[in-house]
Order: C-alpha cells, then structure tokens, then sequence
C-alpha cells in the first residue's frame, strides 16, 4: 500500500475528528454551552462537507469518446440548444489513440484523457474536471465555512480562557480538556488556512474559466513571447523550421456570468450551493464557446516550438550482432510485448534540452566560430554578442529560474512557472502532454477528417 492510498481516509478521520469531539469539548467549556441553533448549525455544516467531498473522490471525472457517434450517448452538447462558436482541438493522444478535445489532457494517475482537467488530487484520489469541478468547489465552500465557524466557536472560549487565567485551576477546564482544545484549534487553523487560500483560488480560476494547467500555459505562452523578441519574433522546432511566435488571447473566459454558469454546470444560483445537484453531462465538456479574440483558427494552447518531438531515425541492419536483445524470465509474453512497446514508444522522440542550454551552447559556438574565422573583436565584443545572441543577464537568471529543480533528465518538459510547476506537478503525463505538436501519430482518416472540417468551416465562414 502506498501513502498516497491512505490520503482520502486521512481527510474523513480529519472532517470526523474536527466536527464531532469538537462538539462535545464545546458543549463542555465556558463561557457557554452550544445553542441549539449552532449544534443545527454545525452539524448541516458537517453533513454538507461530507456529501461534497463523497461526490469529489466517487464521481468519474469523465472519459473521452474515442468516436464522435459515442458522444451522443452523453446528452446535448449545449443545455440551451444554441449552436456557439468553440475551437475544434487538432491534438492527438499517443497513449488513449484518440483525439483529445479542447482543455482535455492526459492524466497520468487515471491512465486516460480528462476533460477540461484542471489537476488531478491527492486529497480526493480523483481528477478536478469539468464534471468534478462543481462537487470540488462546493466542498471547498462549505469545508472553509465550517472550519470558520468552528475558529469562531474556539476563538471564544480560548480567549475566555485567557481573560480568566489568574483564577484557580480547580475552576477551569481538566488537562484532558485543554489539551483537545490545544489540539483542534492547531489542525482547524491550519486547515482552514489552506482550504481557504485554495478557494479563492479556485473562485478566481472560476470567474475567468481557466484551470490550473491553463494558466501554466498562459505564463509558458508569454515565455515564449519574450524569447521570441529577442529572435525577431521567431523561434525554432528541433529540426529547424522556424515558427512565428504572435500573441495570443485565452480564448475561454466569455465573461464572469457565463464562466461562472459554465463552470458549476447551472445558471441557478441556489443550485450552485445544493450539495445534491446532479453531475454536469460529459458531453457538455467537449467543446466550448470562445469570445472570438482570437481568429478560428488559431488553437489552444499557442504553437511552442519546444512542443515539437523529433523522431530519432535508425539506420536497419543485417548484422546479427549488432541487434538489441532483451530477456526477463519474470515476464510473461504479453508483458514482454507491453514492454517492448513502452520502450519503442519512448525512443520514438527525443526530448529538447532546455531554452537557456540551447542558448548557451548557441553562444559557444558562435564564439569557437569567430575565433576560427579570426573575426576582429575584443573580450568586450563578445560579451556584446552574448547578449544580443539571446537574454540580457537580467533575463537569463528568469529563464534559469524556471528549471530549478527540474533533475538532469529534464528536458524544456521540465520548464516551470513562476510559482515553481511543472505539467507534472498536476497529474498530467508530462511526455504525452508535452511533446504533442506533431501529427505523425494521427491516423490518415482522422486528418481527412480534419482537412473536411476546415474546408466545412471555410465555405460556412
């Protein structure tokens, strides 16, 4: 058993163990017992915290159809039947051997492509997704308004405490009693304290309808911006084609009403507090209306370059003795092949070396470069074109920043924001989410399908 295992009933032992002997020692401490009104109170709180945080660890947070028939077996795409502009996904899942739609990613936890993913949990052992995001937010919701309330409660009975120190000890609470009160006001004050910032962050991601891999992508994209200035708005695939680099909308948030409607699954105030509302349809996360900032065809995220994998070619050869061969008697014959496939499929690409190396090495060639040819120039000169060539000091230390920690297996994949995540510290699997601009994988009749859809939307356009 992993610890990751012990993580959801961990959360229930902390829910229980906040809300019931809670109750008790309050019942127990001056400068009054509960009312009824705040045992009602507490216990609608409790009961609400455990029904959303249920529904946020069992609900399924959805699974892509492979074909576009077996999207109707899900419901109407659009609850109001209006027919909305969205932008039609080109990625293509290696991993699922299907086409991933817009703000779908592949989840390396659940093995499979999550729509409109925004992380996966630990807490809850389960994606945050577009059918999960409402139970989560609620959760969120009613965990920090019954941790507040208990802050309250406590708040007035240690502050009592205080203000009545110098009386006799045989007139205040036993050692037992302090010593719970200790206790809960310590874990309540720190759990609030997380779940609290966590809600208002997550209120912010539903007001603009981002996720949280979604604004990594906001920041990579104005990365590469930058980069792009200072190689005249270009930069380069690993082999070569240099790529336009021009500055892109998120093309999601569609105004604060709209996001917040699409985001709990209901135009319904009082039913985005119902703990019982039943799960947004899946088919409603396939595709999503834009607010046409951006042309149609332009997709998100932008193009990265750094996104392009290049395949390694290996020349065939006769000679028996230069064939790889690979034995493990503890494998079955089915493994062997799963293994095989595995390997094959990690050789097919090779992952770019981060920005500022590239750039660096860039440098040092350049300079080997002048000294070959007996260019003119001083010390001073070279320092010059050091800048020029890439980042100003300044900016280099901000491009170093965003590998710390990355390990010296990482490649760019391993290109962190300014809060310090990288695509894996979401759950997603970083080499299929990362390395996903190229087309080589995607099936002739899907790019067909493709090259039909364009030519539809031009001719209705």
């Amino acid at each position: 058993m992993s610890l990751s295992q012990l993580f959801v009933p961990s959360v229930y032992v902390l829910i229980a163990f906040l809300g019931y002997p809670s109750q008790w020692l309050l019942l127990q401490l001056e400068p009054a017992p509960l009312t009824k009104n705040e045992l009602i109170a507490a216990n609608v709180l409790l009961a609400c915290i455990f029904i959303t945080y249920t529904k946020t660890v069992f609900v399924d947070p959805g699974q892509i159809p492979k074909k576009k028939d077996d999207a109707e077996e899900y419901g109407p795409s659009n609850a109001d039947g209006k027919e909305k502009k969205a932008i039609q996904s080109r990625k293509w899942c290696r991993k699922c051997e299907a086409p991933k739609p817009p703000r779908a990613h592949h989840c390396k936890e659940c093995k499979r492509c999550i729509p409109k993913m925004d992380h996966h949990c630990p807490w809850t052992a389960n994606c945050v997704s577009h059918t999960t995001f409402p139970h989560f937010i609620r959760f969120l919701f009613y965990a920090s308004s019954g941790l507040g309330f208990l802050f309250y409660l406590l708040y007035l009975r240690i502050s009592f405490l205080w203000e009545n120190r110098g009386l006799p000890a045989y007139l205040g609470p036993s050692k037992f009693q302090i010593a719970h009160l200790v206790v809960a006001a310590i874990a309540n004050t720190i759990t609030l304290f997380a779940l609290f910032v966590l809600f208002v962050r997550n209120i912010w991601c539903l007001a603009v309808n981002t996720t949280t891999i979604e604004g990594w992508e906001i920041e990579r994209h104005r990365t590469l911006l930058r980069r792009a200035r200072h190689f005249g708005g270009f930069l380069q695939t690993p082999d070569g084609t240099r790529v336009r680099i021009e500055k892109q909308e998120f093309p999601y948030d569609i105004g604060i009403w709209a996001n917040i409607v699409q985001g709990m699954g209901t135009w319904n105030p009082i039913a985005w507090f119902n703990p019982f509302h039943p799960t947004p349809s899946l088919s409603t996360g396939l595709s999503f209306p834009t607010n046409d900032f951006n042309s149609p065809n332009l997709t998100w995220p932008p193009p990265d370059p750094d996104r392009s994998y290049r395949r390694q070619t290996v020349k065939p050869s006769s000679d028996p003795s230069e064939a790889f061969t690979y034995n493990d008697s503890s494998l079955s014959a089915s493994d062997h092949l799963a293994a095989f496939q595995q390997r094959q499929q990690e050789d097919e690409f090779r992952r770019r070396k981060p920005f500022v190396q590239r750039l660096e090495e860039q440098v040092a060639r350049d300079r080997v470069e002048q000294f070959i040819d007996n260019v003119p120039g001083d010390a001073h000169d070279l320092d010059e074109d050091d800048d020029s060539a890439g980042f100003g000091s300044e900016e280099e230390e901000e491009e170093e920043e965003g590998y710390t920690g990355g390990g010296s297996q990482s490649g760019e994949e391993g290109w962190r924001n300014s809060e310090g995540e990288r695509l894996k510290d979401f759950g997603v699997d970083e080499d299929i989410e990362f390395y996903d601009e190229k087309d080589d994988d995607v099936p002739l009749g899907e790019l067909m399908a493709r090259k039909r859809q364009q030519v539809h939307d031009a001719m209705r356009a």
